[in-house]
């Protein structure tokens, strides 16, 4: 069992490197990212790690209380950090279109959108897989999140799934670009 852990991927890292590990030396300064699922967790850590690499973080929580208690706690480990808090409940479209409003007043330009749900198997996971595919025609841990935010071995990279830092080549019907067109227009049909 420790042999896997240790086992190195392409990228040179294995599944027991941190997220520090794997963007040292890389300077996120000028980068926007919107993390969701901040407030806890491998968010949490996506959010400290990004800001300690000079990123300006989004923290999009349900819990504005738990994300300001995250935001204290990135601030005082990396006190230069640029960490805004921001409320958003993914299931409510209100909430949703409240947070645009909000993110899009703060004059600041997108670079960097983590979704950081893992609580989605089966179909829904080919429902994310589709729509990260056609999102990249339209504009494990935090470790893998991350390097594919700020890695340049995997600048320009999207529409990918990635496990312990290597492209898994997605198989049928995850590669369908005509499906994930299909699931893209019929989920904008739903938003008013």
């Amino acid at each position: 069992m420790l042999g896997l852990l240790k086992r190195r991927s392409s990228s040179g890292f294995s599944p027991s490197s941190t997220a520090e590990e794997v963007t040292a030396g890389i300077d996120g300064s000028g980068l926007v990212a919107i993390v969701t699922g901040a407030s806890h967790g491998i968010g949490a850590e996506t959010c400290r790690v990004l800001a300690l690499r000079g990123a300006h973080v989004v923290m999009s929580v349900r819990n504005l209380l738990s994300g300001a208690s995250v935001r204290e706690d990135i601030l005082r480990k990396v006190p230069t950090a640029k960490v805004e808090v921001m409320e958003i409940d993914l299931s409510s479209m209100s909430y949703v279109r409240k947070f645009v409003v909000n993110f899009n007043a703060l004059n600041l330009q997108l670079n960097i959108l983590i979704y950081n749900r893992f609580s989605a198997h089966g179909q829904s996971k080919l429902a994310n897989i589709l729509h990260s595919s056609e999102l990249s025609n339209h504009m494990k841990g935090a470790a893998t999140v991350c390097y594919l935010a700020l890695h340049p071995r995997v600048a320009g990279v999207t529409g990918k799934y990635f496990i312990d830092f290597d492209d898994v080549g997605l198989k049928y019907p995850a590669t369908d670009k005509e499906l994930a067109k299909r699931l893209w227009d019929f989920s904008g049909s739903l938003i008013p």
